[in-house]
């Protein structure tokens, strides 16, 4: 498996090309970058911007493991208006070119919510209207996912919504595309299940994962944790993942707001991920 980590993981005020620059440093395989709404690398961003970022990482010698977005709390692709789930599609088609742009091979999509708790005056929106409308979605996105030969790996969140990992292997094999399928995030399931078991059950259809750490007794936002600080039964994980065969990226994603670490989150983070992947 290759080594990566999520650009959310850096201080806010870091530019794209500091953190590509620290990602290398610290020993990182991959970074994955994100797509904001404005500013560096956004929708606002033209090709030759974009191309900037690939060259900057090949200068560094170091690879795009993926495009992620956070934009899909605010646009919905199961929000009850019409208007904001047609916003989160153009995005998500954006998202794509992007990525074909980039050279990365999946871009992560948070597929709706039903309800998001740690947003105040959230959307709530009924739980089957909510799966109609992401299903639609997604049969429709996967045609765009195949022309561009990009794949759409789809999050497990806290969004109240593809709760089980049952439910989410069943969505996406009625999507039926080999360009749609999950995107595992270790430690966003611990507070009501067994990432091992997502793992076993989701198998294949996993695209790429997100390597997070959770601790079960502090609850809320507040139980995300550095690597090897929380409740994730790592050696279980990787018995997991190896089961399926995964040898493609497990990318950390932490979250300095929460850990104050600053810059000094990359350098642990590394050196967690060497520990979990059995790396000398």
């Amino acid at each position: 498996m290759k080594k990566g980590i999520n650009i959310w993981s850096f201080p806010g005020s870091m530019k794209v090309e500091q953190c590509i620059s620290v990602a290398k440093k610290a020993g990182f395989d991959g970074i994955e970058l994100a797509l904001n709404e404005t500013g560096q690398l956004s929708l606002e961003s033209t090709e030759s911007e974009i191309k900037e970022y690939r060259k900057t990482a090949d200068d560094q010698g170091i690879a795009l493991s993926s495009l992620a977005s956070g934009l899909y709390w605010t646009y919905s692709l199961t929000s009850g208006h019409a208007q904001t789930r047609l916003k989160a599609k153009d995005i998500v088609k954006k998202q794509l070119e992007n990525a074909a742009i980039l050279g990365v091979d999946t871009i992560l999509v948070v597929p709706g919510a039903v309800g998001v708790d740690f947003i105040p005056d959230s959307e709530v929106v009924p739980y089957d209207q909510a799966y109609d409308y992401a299903l639609e979605a997604f049969n429709e996105l996967s045609d765009v996912a195949r022309s561009l030969k990009v794949s759409i790996g789809i999050e497990n969140v806290w969004n109240k919504f593809l709760l089980s990992p049952l439910e989410m292997r069943d969505f996406i094999d009625k999507i039926n595309s080999p360009y749609v399928g999950a995107y595992f995030d270790v430690g966003n399931v611990l507070y009501a299940g067994y990432p091992e078991h997502w793992i076993s059950i989701l198998n294949k259809r996993i695209k790429k994962v997100h390597f997070k750490d959770y601790r079960r007794a502090a609850g809320g936002l507040h139980g995300f944790v550095d690597l090897l600080a929380g409740d994730v039964n790592y050696p279980e994980v990787m018995k997991a993942l190896q089961a399926i065969g995964y040898d493609d990226y497990v990318i950390a994603e932490m979250i300095p707001g929460y850990t104050h670490h600053g810059e000094q989150i990359i350098y642990n983070t590394s050196g967690a991920m060497d520990a979990i992947l059995g790396r000398k």
